[in-house]
């Protein structure tokens, strides 16, 4: 299974384990559509990674129903006026549209004609395109090559119920489940964000996970971290998420930016007190179905001590 990597930063650019953005809880805002992308010094890296996985694992980063290359289209037009208007130093017109200078934009043949192939080669964001239809919104299409422990497969042509079954308390149903399909059909030309985030052993952006491993993750509830060592091996996961309606097609646009650092770094930053202290509280309080979906049932203790220290040390 691929294992490549790709650079770290300092300091965290989101920390929405202060507070601001609790799990398990929907928690979107408005975007105001200048911060729509986010590019940093890091975007070659993130495309040479995803220029790798679509070379060796193309079916599982990369999903399409017939009859979307059209919305596909239209990703790509909006994404490459728009950046272009806010980053004219990352990326350049060509004849064949827009690339992202100094990247190696050639995929795979099998992708040739998929614009959202295309798209996802210019931006550190997953795309994912998603369609209503008679059982509500359902994923049509996807580029998704760093997943944060989900299968693109399995998700697939699934609506939003389906989707979301495996999460404590947003399965089909629930309220949450029926907030977000409302949510979903109430959307228009207001682009919204939320944030997620999550721990896990190393700095693999590529970090899938199929039902049966959930499964049997959370039946012997192992340590994923070498040793027990949760202070040299944790990373901090942060999804940056945003909704947009597209005009034209009238599908939903649904970007992840994944944003990667060491559990170490918050010991250098200058609000480590207050930020370590929210981060503990919150594990604390996650119960025993939602420690088991983030796989943290045998290290949130480890984590909370590690916390804790650097708490004290601020």
């Amino acid at each position: 299974m691929p294992t490549k990597t790709t650079p770290i930063r300092t300091p965290p650019s989101h920390t929405p384990y202060d507070g601001s953005s609790k799990l398990f809880t929907i928690g979107l805002k408005p975007l105001g559509p200048a911060n729509w992308i986010e590019i940093d010094s890091h975007l070659l890296p993130y495309l040479a990674e995803k220029r790798r996985l679509y070379g060796e694992i193309p079916e599982r980063v990369f999903v399409e129903e017939d009859g979307t290359r059209d919305a596909q289209q239209e990703v790509l037009e909006l994404l490459a006026a728009h950046l272009l208007e806010k980053f004219p130093g990352s990326y350049r017109r060509t004849n064949a549209g827009i690339e992202a200078v100094g990247a190696a934009n050639d995929l795979p043949s099998r992708f040739a004609g998929a614009p959202l192939a295309a798209a996802s080669m210019l931006v550190q964001e997953d795309l994912i395109l998603m369609r209503r239809g008679d059982n509500g919104w359902r994923l049509a299409a996807g580029s998704l090559c760093f997943p944060s422990s989900w299968s693109l497969l399995e998700k697939f042509g699934k609506p939003l119920q389906q989707i979301h079954a495996p999460v404590p308390g947003f399965g089909p149903g629930t309220r949450p489940a029926d907030l977000i399909n409302r949510m979903f059909d109430g959307l228009q030309g207001q682009a919204v964000e939320r944030y997620n985030w999550s721990i896990q052993s190393g700095d693999a952006l590529y970090h899938p996970l199929s039902n049966v491993e959930r499964i049997d993750r959370a039946t012997n509830r192992p340590s994923h971290f070498p040793n027990g060592d949760v202070k040299a091996h944790a990373f901090i996961r942060v999804e940056r998420q945003t909704l947009r309606k597209l005009p034209a097609s009238g599908d939903i646009l649904f970007t992840i930016r994944i944003h990667l650092d060491p559990l170490a770094v918050l010991a250098r930053h200058p609000d480590r007190a207050t930020l370590a202290t929210s981060f503990a509280a919150q594990l604390e309080a996650l119960d025993p179905d939602q420690l088991d979906y983030k796989g943290l049932t045998s290290d949130r203790d480890r984590l909370i001590s590690v916390l804790n220290h650097m708490a004290r040390d601020g």
